[in-house]
C-alpha cells in the first residue's frame, strides 16, 4: 500500500477537476466533495449541482448533470444529519483509477473542497499525518 498524508492532490478527471486538493479525514467515513445550487430533477434519478465555487480556481460555474447513484444519510463532523445524493466516478492518484461513490455537499465554509474518507481509503492507503502532499 502506498502511504499518503493528511492532504493530497487528487484528479477527477470525469469531473475535470485536476491537482484537487482534499483533506484525508480518517473520522469521515465516505468522500464529499464541495459543490452548490443543487436540485434534483422531477423524476428523483438526475442531480444538477455547480462544483465548487469562485474561491477555487477550477470553478467555471457551469451547471452539471450527474446520475444519483444513491441519496443517503450522513452525519457531519459538527453531529447534524442531512440526506446527501452520491454519485460514482474516479478519483485518480498515483497514475491508478480508483471507483469511487462520492457525497455532494457544501463545504464553502470548509478549507478544502474534498474530503477522502476511510471508506476510499481503506485497503488502498496507509496515512502518516505527518506527511502532505505525497502524490504529486
Amino acid at each position: 500500500m502506498k502511504t499518503i498524508g493528511r492532504y493530497e492532490k487528487v484528479d477527477l478527471k470525469k469531473l475535470n477537476l485536476l491537482g484537487l486538493k482534499v483533506k484525508v479525514d480518517t473520522g469521515a467515513y465516505s468522500p464529499s466533495l464541495h459543490c452548490h445550487e443543487i436540485s434534483i430533477n422531477t423524476a428523483g434519478t438526475e442531480v444538477y449541482v455547480k462544483l465548487l465555487d469562485s474561491n477555487y480556481e477550477m470553478y467555471d460555474g457551469n451547471l452539471r448533470t450527474f446520475k444519483i447513484s444513491k441519496i443517503s444519510e450522513v452525519k457531519s463532523s459538527n453531529g447534524s444529519v442531512e440526506n446527501r445524493i452520491f454519485i460514482k466516478t474516479t478519483i485518480t492518484m498515483f497514475n491508478k483509477d480508483y471507483e469511487a461513490e462520492i457525497s455532494l455537499t457544501d463545504r464553502s465554509s470548509m478549507q478544502f473542497p474534498m474530503l477522502l474518507g476511510r471508506k476510499f481509503i481503506q485497503d488502498k492507503f496507509l496515512v502518516d499525518v505527518s506527511l502532505e502532499y505525497q502524490n504529486r
